[in-house]
């Protein structure tokens, strides 16, 4: 169905440097040149043009160029505003406390995570048994500017062993090194080219990881659809690791293994997007035994939460969209022996395990509830939580005695608790040290409804006292997507806005998890402008209660947050005074092309499965919904030269259309990190810089002149 016209060179119609109106705010911006060339699909016989594909080309000197030049202009406009310098050293003083993490136990060490406060990675400490803290790995060591971060650490049973992942440059691609723990020394070669992966350790002599076949091509760019699991025995070259999985009727795009507590199962998950997944599992005790496949479709979710003997829990979503726990014997583990433990309720269920208990934690209206089961009696009681907020961290080992979990809300700094689930009583381990008066500060959650009728819910937050005028900067914030749900968390970050008499929202919009399956599925493929429309409602409600108005009112997110508002944007450009999209995906025609995009095709839908659905995909893409003759909204793009979950492209494309369309005189800027990816890794200076340029940008476009 796809029919791809050639480049015919970078030159064949260029845009020339074009000096843009001066903006309200007395600036003018002089864009970089950026080529149209010629270039298009042909899909269901009808030709959609890419003039900026040439921008996907990572490895190319013109797009080296290009960035460059992007970042030349932006970076010279922001260093015109003259209170960025103040918001960057406010948002450093706000950052600059000791974090220390829940600690742990493994062998004969209780390690824990700290951050001195301005430390670009968390260190990884350690105490002996004479309870002196030593350093165990330090990730600001791995890099001299703090792009090097860790990615997952996996001890053996005993402690004895460690396998830790690292990200070079925010990117999804991790190197793995096996240490051992008392000597800190490396005790195998490390592993190269794994994605997307967990590692469970069979015993202390080698582990299973899940990664893709090699790529052709650029390894941030090219796709990577092909995920197996493979078991690594210590002391041999990773070119001798056997694959132990792969799709037998097809590739399968996310594969993961994990060996159950108790030894005696490894347990696979695969899948072919970011819903529904199948399930195996192999006796470990038996040589010679298979893998049995429990689940043989990709309609719903499952996942092994605990096993007990050769008994199985299994979270699922299987005839019940708000989740259940059931209970099956692994010699006949299909779904038509299983039985509820825990059965479907009328709130969204997500469980956990630890300490001999069963962990159930209920979102109602997007905060956290959360029940103690055992495995003989059932439930036990309901856990008693510090406030209206969001708790994690109900998990721990079966035979530990205590849990740590934390707490969190967006005016409670995230605290962490112990827990003994013998008695249901918490106690305080660590409160936040950070520079905060929760009494200053209100947040509140509202509801309003969207274009259909539908009641979504919004959380609120501001300074007591905020004057409801309607001239309050305000940044409206969401996600709408992929399952998943905002709930309130603190942000040290945000305090920097609300200190300026900033009013801070989150939208709880459909395609999150806030209320089951059902409402992500009212937010995914021909239904994706439900998402648009709850968050645009979203916005007019902030307007008609006088918190704000288009003129004070900027939009935010990041990844399908950052589609968010590259869709809300150009549908309704005069509601916004800024848009802040962050590594967004903001072509939906050519997305799945790219990486694991591919598995995104349950929320997206893809333009090569029918006309309807490229139609569909036509009407709200963001880079191909960029008209000439609009007055858009200032826009600042973020995103990272590393990030290979959503390709930067997305974000070069659109920011180089933007400019050339964008009749109005708002900026139209992109600002891109370098050694940097989709987020996770950020070192704390690179987090902090950015934040404090979008900050500074949207107040700045709001026509905020002092702070």
């Amino acid at each position: 169905m796809r029919n791809t016209a050639t480049f015919l060179g970078l030159a064949i119609v260029a845009i020339s440097c074009t000096e843009k109106p001066k903006s309200p705010k007395g600036m003018i911006v002089e864009y970089p040149e950026s080529p149209i060339v010629e270039a298009a699909d042909t899909l269901f016989d009808q030709v959609v043009p890419d003039p900026y594909r040439w921008l996907e080309d990572d490895l190319s000197e013109e797009t080296t160029n290009w960035m460059e030049a992007q970042n030349e202009v932006t970076f010279a406009y922001l260093d015109q505003i003259p209170y960025r310098e103040k918001l960057r050293k406010r948002l450093e003083e706000l950052n600059d406390y000791e974090k220390i993490g829940a600690p742990f136990v493994r062998g004969n060490y209780t390690y824990f995570f700290r951050n001195d406060g301005l430390q670009d990675q968390s260190v990884l400490y350690r105490q002996n048994e004479n309870d002196k803290d030593e350093v165990f790995i330090d990730p600001n060591t791995f890099s001299e500017k703090g792009t090097t971060s860790l990615g997952g650490l996996h001890f053996t049973k005993d402690g004895q062993f460690l396998a830790y992942q690292i990200s070079e440059g925010g990117s999804d691609w991790r190197k793995v090194i096996v240490i051992d723990v008392d000597t800190k020394k490396e005790i195998d070669d490390t592993l190269t080219g794994i994605k997307f992966s967990n590692i469970s350790w069979k015993g202390n002599d080698g582990f299973y990881y899940s990664t893709y076949e090699k790529v052709e091509g650029s390894e941030l760019s090219a796709k990577t659809d092909n995920h197996k699991l493979f078991y690594h025995k210590l002391g041999t070259p990773q070119s001798e690791d056997k694959v132990v999985f792969q799709g037998a009727d097809g590739p399968r795009r996310y594969v993961s293994g994990s060996i159950s507590e108790n030894g005696y199962f490894l347990i696979i998950t695969a899948a072919v997007s970011t819903t529904g997944n199948e399930l195996y599992i192999k006796d470990l005790r038996n040589p010679r035994s298979s893998i049995v496949r429990l689940v043989d479709n990709f309609d719903n979710n499952h996942r092994i939460v605990h096993v007990e003997g050769e008994t199985l829990y299994i979270s699922t979503n299987l005839d019940a969209p708000n989740r259940r726990l059931v209970k099956v014997n692994a010699r006949v583990g299909t779904p038509d022996n299983w039985v509820d433990f825990i059965p479907e309720g009328d709130l969204p269920l997500n469980v956990s395990s630890g300490a001999g208990k069963f962990f159930a934690t209920y979102l109602k209206d997007a905060t956290s509830q959360v029940m103690q089961y055992d495995l003989k009696s059932g439930l036990e009681w309901e856990i008693e939580l510090p406030s209206i907020g969001t708790a994690g961290g109900f998990s721990a080992r079966w035979e530990d005695d205590i849990i740590y979990y934390s707490f969190t809300n967006y005016v409670y700094p995230s605290t962490i608790f112990t827990y003994n689930p013998k008695t249901g009583d918490s106690e305080l381990f660590r409160a936040s040290k950070v520079m905060f008066d929760p009494s200053a500060f209100e947040s509140r959650q509202v509801f309003y409804h969207s274009k259909d009728g539908t009641k979504i819910p919004m959380v609120i937050t501001y300074k007591k006292g905020l004057e409801l005028d309607g001239n309050n900067p305000t940044m409206l914030y969401g996600y709408g997507g992929f399952n998943i749900s905002l709930t309130p968390t603190f942000n040290t970050s945000i305090v920097a806005w609300l200190e300026q008499g900033g009013v801070y929202a989150v939208a709880n919009i459909r395609g999150g998890g806030e209320y089951g399956r059902a409402w992500h599925d009212a937010g995914i493929r021909t239904q994706k402008q439900n998402v648009f429309d709850d968050f645009i409602a979203a916005a007019e409600y902030l307007i008609k209660m006088d918190y704000t108005k288009p003129a004070r009112l900027a939009i935010s997110g990041g990844s399908n947050g950052g589609l968010l508002v590259g869709a809300c944007m150009t549908q309704r450009p005069e509601l916004f005074a800024v848009a802040l999209p962050a590594v967004g995906v903001l072509d939906m025609i050519r997305y799945h092309t790219f990486t694991a995009g591919a598995g995104w095709a349950y929320d997206y839908g893809t333009a090569e499965d029918s006309e309807e659905m490229l139609n569909y995909l036509l009407g709200y893409s963001p880079y191909h919904n960029l008209k000439n003759g609009q007055n858009y909204p200032a826009t600042l793009v973020t995103t990272g030269d590393h990030d290979d979950r959503v390709v930067p492209a997305h974000s070069f494309k659109f920011a180089a259309r933007l400019q050339s369309v964008n009749d109005g005189p708002n900026p139209s800027l992109i600002r891109i990190d370098m050694d940097a990816g989709h987020g996770a890794g950020k070192s704390t200076s690179m987090s902090i810089n950015e934040t404090a340029d979008k900050f500074a940008f949207a107040l700045f476009n709001m026509g905020i002149k002092d702070l």
